[in-house]
C-alpha cells in the first residue's frame, strides 16, 4: 500500500536511484545520490518494509543508542524527495538502499507504483563497475537505456549486454516494460582500488548527470575530496616500480584508445559542459576535472600502506579474483562497448562482488542512508 500523504505535488520529477551491493564498486553510486540528498537536504517520505526483501543474515541490522535508549536500524530503501530551484525549478525523487536479498520483481513494482504516483517522467539509475581503467585519467562514465528512441534522442547507447546482471539492469528493463523512460549510467573503478570510497568515480557520475537532465549541481568538497584521495593513491602506486609500470601500460592503452575522441567537436563539446558548470563568479567547487582512479595489478605486490589524505585508499592485489567479479556477459555495460574501449565488462557482475562487501556496505547504508528510521 503506497501512502503519499505529505507529499506536494511536484515539478517535472526525475528519479534518480542507487543501490550499494553488487553495483556500486567503490559506493561511487550510492555516494552520489547520498551527495544529492545532503546537499539539498531531502525530506524522507518513504520507505520499504525490510521484511519483504532482504536476508537479515547477509545484511544485518545495526543497534545503536539514542539518549540512553536502544534503537534498531534496519537495512531497506528510503525514497527522498528534494526540490531544484533557480529559473527552471524541478524536484528529485531520491532512491536509495540497498540491492534487496529477494523478491526482485515485486520490489520494482514498489519502486514503480512511487514513480507513477508522483508523476516521475524518468529513471535514471546509478551504477559502478570495476574495469581496466588507469586511475590517471578521467573516469569513464556510460550512459545506456533499453529504449531505442531514448537512445537517440539523448546520445544514449542501446543496451545489447546479455549474462548476469543486478538490480541496476532488473529496474531498468522493468521501467522499459512500464512505459517509463529509464536510462542507467555507469562509473568505470580502477579494478585496483576497489574498496569504497571513491570520490572521483562519484564525481564522474554526478557531471554526467548533470548533462543528463540538464541541472547543476551543488559539489560542495567533492572536487577537493577525489584530488585529496588521488594524491593518496598516486603516493602509494609510486613506491612500487611494478604498479608504477601497470599504470604506465593502462595509461598507453586508455589514450590509443580515446585518440578518435579527441576531435574539434568532442573539445568543444567539454568545453561547453565546463561552461556550464561554472560558477558565477568562478568557483573552483564547480571544477569538473574529476581526477585520476588506481588499476589492480595482476599478481603484483601490494604496497605498504602509509598515512595519506582522507578519503584514499590501498592498491588492491588481483592475483586472485573476488568472487562476483567475473566477467561472464558479453556486450560491454548493459549494451554498449567498455568505457575503456574494451568489451564483455558487465557492470553488475564486475562490481563490488564480495559477499563481505555487501554486508559491509549495508551497515554504511542503513546508518548512513538518506534519512534514519531507527525502527521498522
Amino acid at each position: 500500500m503506497i501512502e503519499l500523504e505529505g507529499v506536494p505535488e511536484l515539478i517535472d520529477p526525475v528519479m534518480v536511484a542507487a543501490f550499494e551491493g553488487w553495483n556500486d564498486a567503490g559506493d561511487a553510486a550510492s555516494g552520489a545520490v547520498a551527495h544529492l540528498d545532503r546537499e539539498w537536504k531531502g525530506e524522507v517520505f518513504a520507505a520499504l518494509d525490510a521484511e519483504d526483501y532482504y536476508d537479515f543474515q547477509v545484511n544485518r541490522p545495526t543497534v545503536w543508542l539514542d539518549n540512553g535508549v536502544r534503537k534498531i536500524t534496519w537495512p531497506t530503501t528510503r525514497l527522498s524527495v528534494v526540490r531544484i530551484g533557480g529559473a527552471k525549478p524541478r524536484d528529485l525523487v531520491l532512491v536509495r538502499g540497498i540491492e534487496p536479498s529477494m523478491r526482485w520483481r515485486s520490489f520494482c513494482n514498489e519502486i514503480l507504483g512511487f514513480a507513477h504516483e508522483l508523476g516521475v517522467e524518468m529513471v535514471v539509475i546509478l551504477g559502478a563497475l570495476l574495469g581496466d581503467t588507469p586511475h590517471t585519467r578521467p573516469v569513464p562514465v556510460s550512459g545506456v537505456t533499453s529504449d531505442a528512441d531514448l537512445a537517440r534522442t539523448m546520445d544514449l547507447e542501446e543496451t545489447k549486454y546479455e549474462g548476469p546482471t543486478g538490480i541496476v539492469g532488473i529496474l531498468q528493463e522493468a521501467c522499459t516494460h512500464a512505459g517509463v523512460p529509464a536510462v542507467s549510467l555507469w562509473a568505470a573503478v580502477p579494478h585496483y582500488v576497489s574498496q569504497p570510497p571513491n570520490p572521483k568515480a562519484t564525481l564522474a557520475l554526478l557531471n554526467r548527470l548533470e548533462d543528463l537532465i540538464d541541472i547543476r549541481i551543488p559539489l560542495g568538497e567533492l572536487p577537493e575530496d577525489a584530488r585529496a584521495w588521488q594524491l593518496g593513491v598516486d603516493q602509494l602506486a609510486a613506491e612500487d616500480s611494478e604498479v608504477a609500470e601497470y599504470v604506465q601500460t593502462l595509461e598507453e592503452a586508455r589514450d590509443t584508445a580515446d585518440l578518435p575522441e579527441a576531435s574539434g567537436d568532442a573539445i568543444a563539446r567539454e568545453f561547453e559542459r565546463y561552461l556550464r558548470r561554472r560558477d558565477p563568479a568562478g568557483s573552483p567547487e564547480t571544477a569538473t576535472d574529476t581526477g585520476s582512479y588506481f588499476r589492480d595489478l595482476s599478481g603484483g605486490p601490494r604496497p605498504q600502506a602509509k598515512p595519506k589524505p582522507e578519503g584514499t585508499a590501498e592498491l588492491e592485489s588481483t592475483a586472485e579474483p573476488q568472487d562476483g567479479q567475473e566477467q561472464t556477459g558479453t556486450g560491454g555495460p548493459e549494451g554498449p562497448a567498455a568505457a575503456d574501449g574494451k568489451t564483455g565488462d558487465e557492470p553488475d557482475g564486475t562490481s563490488k562482488g564480495k559477499p563481505d562487501d555487501t554486508s559491509q556496505g549495508t551497515s554504511n547504508g542503513t546508518s548512513d542512508g538518506v534519512g534514519d528510521t531507527p525502527e521498522d
